[in-house]
C-alpha cells in the first residue's frame, strides 16, 4: 500500500512541476549569411502539448522542415524533484537576395495562451562582394581593417578622444575565416597611462558570424577592459598578441569520401593587433576648489540621524554620492563646521560596479559629529563639484542645511576635572584653564653615579674573552662536522672500538661455555674490523682481497699469516668443535693482538 501511495505522490509532483514551469520559446539562427548559402533556424520550446506555428520565411527559400525532436529528463536530488522537457523544431532555408530582412516571431499556443519567440534579424551579403555594409560594425569598430587576412585580432576602443578621467572601453576581438580549436597564449598590453579594470567577459566557447566589409568572419570577444586615462596628451596602447591554434589537414583527401575521413592537427599561429592612439584632453582651467576629481554624471544626497542630543554625544551626518564616473577616486566632501563640533574622519563605504559604459554605483561618507558645549548648532550646505563630460563644463552639487540642538544633560560626570561650559563657545573664548595638570612638580632626590661599568677595564676584558670562547667553540664545532661528514673515515677511526666491543661479547660467550657462538663472534669482530679499516664492503670481502689490501697498507707478512691462522682455526672449530677451552682463550688473545698490530700499522 505504501508503495502505491509513494508512486501517486511522485506522479502528482511530476504533474505539478510541468504545470508550474514557465513556457519559453527560444530561437537560434545566423545573423549574417551569403547569397545562396543554406542555413538552419532552430526553435526550442520547454513544454509540449501545444501547437507550434512558424513565421513566414519570405524572401528566403524553404528547403526542408520542420524536423522535430523531443527530450525529457527527471531528477530527484535530496528529495527535490526537477523535470525538464524540450521540443525542437528545425527549418532549413536558403538565402536568395541581398539585403537585411526581418522575420516575425514563432508562436506556441498552449491552453488558449500564446507564447512568442524573438524576431529574426538576418543580413544577406553577396558572395565575394567587397562593398561596405552600412551597419555591419558596432560602435567603436569602424576602424577595423582586414587587409585580406584569414585571421586577425583587433583592439577596439569606444572613444579615441576623451577628457582626463573619462572612461574608455577596450575590447579585444578575434576575426577568423578558418577553423580554430582554441587560444594557446594571450599577451595583453600594459595600458601605460591608464587605470585599468577587467570587465567580466564570458569565456570564448563559440564564434558569431559577422559581416565585415562584405566578408563574413567568425568573431568572438576575448576580453574587455575599462580604462581611465591618468595623463593628458596622446597615449599609445601597445598591440595585443594572441597565439591561436589553427586546425590544419594532415595528409591528402580521399578521392571518394573527400575530407570526411581526413585527420587534422593543431598548428599555432601568432597574430597581433595594431597600436591604438587615444587623445586625452585636459580639463578646463576654471576648476572649482571643491572639485571631487570625478568625470561623469553625479547626484548627491545627505541625511542626519538626530536633531537633538546631549553634550558629548554623537550625531551621524551621512553624504551619499551616486552616479557614473570613477567613484573610487571620489574625494571626501569638505565640511565647514563650528569649532565647537569635533569631527572624526568619515567611514567610507561603496557599492560600485564596472560595465561597458563605465563605473556606476554609490559611495557613502558617514561623519561623526560631537558637540562640546550645549546650544544650537548648524551644518552649512556641503558643495561637491564634478566635471560633466557630456556638457564639457564643471557642475556643482549642494546638500541642504541642517541644524541640531545640544542639551546640557543631567548626568554629566566631572570627576576627571573637565568642565562643560555653556553660553560661550570657542569662537568667543579661545583659552580656558590649563590643558596639562602636573601630578608633582618637585624634582625629587637623584644620586650621581661616580663610575660607569663601561669605563672599567674588566668590561672590555670580559667582552674579548667571551668573543675568544665563541670563536673557539665555533672552530671546534665546524671541525667536528667536517670530520664526521666522511662516513668511511668515521668507520675507519672507530673500527678498533667496534672490534673491541665484539671481542668482549666473544669473551662473555667463552665464560658461558657457548663455544660455537664464541667462534662466530670472533669471526664477526675480525671481518667487521677489516671491512671498516680497509673500506671494503662486506659483500665484497674475500680473503685474497684482504691480504692484498693489508700488504698495500704496509702490514708485515707475519701479521697477515697470523690472520690466516686465526680464520682457519675459527672456521675449523665451528664445523668440527673439538677444541679445548684453553685453545679458545689463546685464540681470543691472538685476535686481540692482531687488531692491535693493525691499528699500529694503519693510521
Amino acid at each position: 500500500m505504501k508503495k502505491y501511495i509513494y508512486q501517486v505522490i511522485i506522479f502528482l509532483a511530476f504533474t505539478a512541476t510541468i504545470i508550474a514551469q514557465d513556457v519559453t520559446v527560444k530561437v537560434q539562427y545566423p545573423s549574417v549569411v551569403t547569397t545562396g548559402q543554406q542555413f538552419s533556424v532552430i526553435w526550442t520550446v520547454n513544454s509540449g502539448g501545444g501547437e507550434f506555428e512558424a513565421p513566414s520565411f519570405s524572401p528566403f527559400y524553404k528547403l526542408m522542415g520542420p524536423q522535430t525532436s523531443y527530450n525529457s529528463s527527471t531528477q530527484i536530488i535530496n528529495g527535490k524533484m526537477s523535470h525538464s522537457t524540450t521540443y525542437t523544431y528545425i527549418y532549413y532555408l536558403q538565402a536568395v537576395n541581398e539585403g537585411k530582412f526581418t522575420l516575425g516571431p514563432a508562436a506556441f499556443t498552449l491552453k488558449n495562451k500564446t507564447y512568442y519567440s524573438d524576431s529574426l534579424q538576418i543580413e544577406v551579403v553577396g558572395d565575394g562582394s567587397q562593398k561596405q555594409a552600412a551597419s555591419g560594425n558596432r560602435k567603436g569598430e569602424q576602424d577595423v581593417e582586414t587587409g585580406g587576412k584569414d585571421i586577425f585580432v583587433n583592439l577596439l576602443v569606444s572613444r579615441k578622444e576623451v577628457y582626463l578621467g573619462e572612461p574608455v572601453t577596450a575590447t579585444v576581438k578575434i576575426y577568423t575565416r578558418i577553423n580554430i580549436s582554441g587560444l594557446n597564449e594571450i599577451k595583453f598590453p600594459q595600458f601605460t597611462g591608464f587605470l585599468k579594470s577587467d570587465l567580466d567577459t564570458p569565456p570564448l566557447t563559440s564564434l558569431n558570424q559577422e559581416n565585415l566589409n562584405g566578408t563574413i568572419y567568425g568573431t568572438g570577444v576575448v576580453q574587455q577592459f575599462l580604462l581611465y586615462p591618468q595623463k593628458t596628451g596622446e597615449i599609445i596602447i601597445d598591440p595585443v598578441q594572441l597565439t591561436v591554434l589553427i586546425q590544419q589537414k594532415s595528409g591528402q583527401s580521399d578521392p571518394f569520401f573527400g575530407d570526411f575521413f581526413a585527420s587534422y592537427q593543431n598548428v599555432p599561429r601568432m597574430v597581433a593587433s595594431q597600436p591604438v592612439k587615444i587623445k586625452v584632453n585636459s580639463l578646463p582651467g576654471n576648476q572649482p576648489e571643491n572639485y571631487s576629481g570625478i568625470v561623469g554624471k553625479l547626484d548627491i544626497k545627505s541625511s542626519i540621524n538626530k536633531d537633538s542630543v546631549n553634550v558629548n554625544d554623537a550625531v551621524n551626518f551621512k553624504i551619499t554620492i551616486s552616479g557614473s564616473g570613477n567613484l573610487k577616486v571620489a574625494a571626501v566632501p569638505e565640511l565647514k563646521l563650528s569649532p565647537d563640533i569635533e569631527v572624526y574622519d568619515p567611514k567610507t563605504s561603496e557599492d560600485i560596479k564596472n560595465g561597458l559604459n563605465g563605473t556606476t554605483g554609490t559611495k557613502t561618507f558617514e561623519f561623526l559629529l560631537i558637540p562640546r558645549h550645549y546650544g544650537e548648532f548648524s551644518i552649512p550646505p556641503v558643495t561637491y563639484a564634478y566635471f560633466n563630460s557630456s556638457t564639457g563644463r564643471y557642475e556643482e552639487l549642494k546638500t541642504p542645511a541642517y541644524s541640531f540642538y545640544a542639551r546640557k544633560g543631567t548626568g554629566t560626570d566631572n570627576s576627571d576635572g573637565i568642565t562643560v561650559y555653556g553660553g560661550v563657545s570657542k569662537e568667543d573664548v579661545k583659552y580656558l584653564g590649563k590643558d596639562i595638570r602636573f601630578i608633582k612638580s618637585e624634582s625629587g632626590k637623584l644620586n650621581k653615579v661616580q663610575t660607569l661599568l663601561v669605563s672599567k677595564r674588566i668590561y672590555y676584558s670580559s667582552f674579548i674573552a667571551a668573543l675568544f670562547i665563541f670563536l673557539t667553540v665555533l672552530f671546534i664545532r665546524r671541525e667536528h662536522v667536517r670530520r664526521n661528514a666522511d662516513l668511511s673515515k668515521v668507520r675507519n677511526r672507530k673500527a678498533g672500538k667496534v672490534a673491541s666491543k665484539r671481542l668482549r661479547e666473544a669473551a662473555v660467550c667463552l665464560k658461558n661455555n657457548q663455544t660455537d657462538k664464541f667462534y662466530e663472534e670472533i669471526l664477526k669482530a675480525l671481518w667487521g674490523y677489516l671491512s671498516d679499516k680497509l673500506s671494503i664492503p662486506v659483500a665484497e670481502m674475500t680473503r685474497s682481497r684482504i691480504v692484498m689490501s693489508l700488504s698495500e697498507k704496509g702490514v708485515d707478512e707475519q701479521t697477515i699469516a697470523e690472520l690466516n691462522q686465526i680464520l682457519d682455526t675459527c672456521e675449523f672449530a665451528r664445523f668440527a668443535p673439538t677444541s679445548s677451552e684453553t685453545q679458545a682463550a689463546s685464540l681470543y688473545e691472538e685476535a686481540s693482538g692482531f687488531i692491535g698490530k693493525v691499528e699500529n700499522s694503519i693510521s
